[in-house]
């Protein structure tokens, strides 16, 4: 149901990262769409883009896909971009959805000019190839993806 409030939670090698509420924007049987302002406290400047107090997220989870999708609009509503997660399939309940970070992300620019691959040093590093390498690999296909998207434009993907 449109306008409901839900909350998401954010999980990182077994701890919680985040957590914070939202409105759902639309729901159908796989995914979850939901609006949230800048959660996490003050600016983070990742050097191509700047989140911030007044930021507008659209974020976009599913159940049977390796990543969510994130619109980022300014608080004037100018698109900044997408920012991608790879992610274990969200978990979406009657109250909100959990995600599992796999740590590898990748950056679209609103133009479309720039799509960065971002974390795969910190993926690297996390272990889940030993750990769960069927998990790992799924992460991996997940990122390809999300960067032949990104270089195709994600707006079919959001749109159905």
């Amino acid at each position: 149901m449109s306008g409901r409030s839900v909350e998401v939670a954010l999980w990182k090698a077994g701890r919680l990262k985040i957590r914070y509420p939202a409105e759902v924007v639309t729901e159908t049987g796989t995914r979850l769409s939901v609006r949230a302002p800048w959660a996490a406290e003050g600016v983070r400047d990742f050097g191509f883009v700047r989140f911030e107090p007044g930021d507008v997220f659209v974020e976009h989870y599913w159940t049977d896909r390796w990543f969510t999708v994130k619109e980022v609009r300014s608080a004037e509503g100018g698109l900044k971009g997408w920012y991608c997660d790879v992610t274990r399939p969200a978990e979406i309940g009657p109250t909100g959805v959990t995600v599992e970070d796999l740590d590898l992300d990748l950056w679209v620019s609103a133009d479309g000019s720039e799509v960065l691959r971002l974390d795969e040093d910190e993926f690297a590093a996390s272990g889940l190839t030993v750990a769960d390498p069927e998990a790992a690999e799924q992460a991996v296909t997940a990122l390809d993806e999300l960067e032949r998207l990104g270089r195709r434009g994600l707006v079919a993907l959001l749109g159905g």
